[in-house]
């Protein structure tokens, strides 16, 4: 079975390499630099990454129990998401003027 040739390679005057499409690198965006364990380099960072866990956990558990209370039937879990997260803001908002 004779070989399939590439146009590149069987053009000799090289009009279709000239037709291709150059490509070029993007670059890319520098990233931050990490601490080599890849902990938080301030003691806020590390609690404000903690609060994040437990709001979404705290969320998550809200929005479940949600579900649950209807019997896993029906519902939307995006509505009990954002229903769970107003009623957490709230919570919070009330604690802190207390």
């Amino acid at each position: 079975m004779p070989k399939k040739h590439h146009a590149i390679y069987s053009d000799p005057t090289g009009a279709a390499a000239a037709a291709s499409p150059v490509k070029r690198r993007v670059p890319r965006a520098k990233r931050a630099e990490v601490p080599v364990d890849g902990a938080p380099s301030t003691v806020s960072e590390t609690m404000v990454q903690q609060e994040n866990i437990l709001d979404r956990q705290a969320i998550a558990r809200l929005a479940y129990s949600y579900w649950e209370s209807r019997g896993f039937v029906g519902g939307s879990p995006e509505e009990d998401w954002l229903r769970a997260e107003r009623e957490l803001r709230e919570t919070l908002a009330a604690s802190a003027t207390a």
